[in-house]
Order: structure tokens, then C-alpha cells, then sequence
């Protein structure tokens, strides 16, 4: 099958707009994150280079190469996150006659559960990890881009708070307690530091327009 990186744009919009269960808002998660990131990416682009902006070259060339990478992450999470999902659908098929295949098929589930909560929530990590790399950057960047650096604020919160809700109906159906707390708590704590970093960009550009 064909990696969602490599489809076109409007046949990664079709295939989500089907029946086809995956992709799904997992997958728009993820891009809404590597959009986030190629925006903050550009930003730094087209502040490397320019006299007006000397004072922050080494400033624009870092965090150009860290959002470059963080977007590559995106992308990647992106497609695992689909294959996470595509073991949620084979366990399906597994058989059912006797107890022990039952027993094989609920253990089955549970894994497959499990990695279907580690994408998005990895997909939080890079969130956060993006808002803070862009904070950093508000009012210090090529100027005439700014609205450019307020999309990707608004672009990685729906990243964050898309991949949250796929955390949450994941645990949702995990046995494991244990497992089930630590990835809320720790979801949670992601947001709580997040969600302010993504209002505070939008607010400051907000101020600048």
C-alpha cells in the first residue's frame, strides 16, 4: 500500500474523505503538526540571509534545521500511525471459535490498543516540542511573515488537541490501568503546557497586524 507521505494532496483528502476507516483524524493530526512545523520552518527561511535580520542569523539557521526535522517526525508519525491502526483491523480477523483463540484475540487487541495510543500521543510530544521552538521565535523573525508564524500556532494546536481526543478513545478501551493513567496523566500535562504557548503566539502576532 502507498505511504500517506507520498500521496497527493487531493488523493490524501479523498481517501479521508471515504469510508475507508484510516486515514482518519489521527492522520490529520499529525499533518496539521507537520504544517505547523514547515510554517515555523519557512519563517526561519526567509529570515536567513537578510541584512535587516543579521542579528539573529544563527537564531534563524538553528531553528530552521529543528523545525525541518520535527516536521520529517510529523510526516513519519503520520504513517506509523496508520499501521497502528491497521493492527487494531487485523485483530478482527483473527478467529473466535474456541476459548483460547478468544483469549488470544482480547491479548491481541489490548497490544494493538496500546500502540494505537503511542502514535498520537507522540504526535502531542512533537506538538509541544513545535510550540516551544516557535514562541521562541515571535517578533524576533522576518517580519512579513508573522501571519505565517500565527498559522502555525493555530496549525499545531489542532495537532495537539486532535491527537489528545485519539489518546483518549484508545485508553478508553485499555484494561490496563496502569497504562491508562500514566498516558491521561501525561497528555494532560503535555496540554496544560501547550495550549497557553499556542494562544500566546496567536495573541502577540494578533497584536503586531
Amino acid at each position: 500500500t502507498m505511504k500517506l507521505a507520498e500521496m497527493q494532496v487531493t488523493e490524501f483528502v479523498n481517501l479521508m474523505a471515504s469510508d475507508a476507516p484510516a486515514p482518519g483524524g489521527g492522520s490529520a493530526a499529525a499533518l496539521e503538526g507537520a504544517l505547523g512545523a514547515a510554517l515555523t520552518a519557512m519563517v526561519c527561511a526567509l529570515t536567513v540571509g537578510k541584512k535587516k535580520y543579521a542579528d539573529v542569523q544563527e537564531l534563524a539557521v538553528e531553528s530552521q534545521k529543528k523545525a525541518e526535522d520535527l516536521k520529517a517526525r510529523f510526516v513519519d508519525v503520520m504513517d506509523r500511525d496508520t499501521e497502528a491502526f491497521n493492527a487494531v483491523s487485523a485483530v478482527f480477523a483473527m478467529p473466535k471459535d474456541t476459548d483460547e483463540q478468544k483469549a488470544a484475540r482480547k491479548a491481541a487487541m489490548q497490544e494493538a490498543l496500546k500502540g494505537c495510543t503511542k502514535t498520537p500521543f507522540e504526535m502531542m510530544q512533537l506538538a509541544c516540542e513545535t510550540l516551544e521552538l516557535t514562541r521562541s521565535l515571535v517578533g524576533r523573525l522576518n517580519a512579513s511573515a508573522a501571519s505565517d508564524l500565527g498559522c502555525s500556532a493555530l496549525s499545531l494546536r489542532a495537532a495537539i488537541q486532535g491527537a489528545w481526543l485519539n489518546v483518549l478513545i484508545n485508553i478508553s478501551g485499555i484494561a490496563d490501568e496502569a497504562f491508562a493513567a500514566e498516558y491521561r496523566k501525561n497528555g494532560e500535562a503535555l496540554l496544560a503546557k501547550a495550549l497557553p504557548l499556542a494562544d500566546e503566539i496567536y495573541e502577540e502576532i494578533l497584536k503586531t497586524m
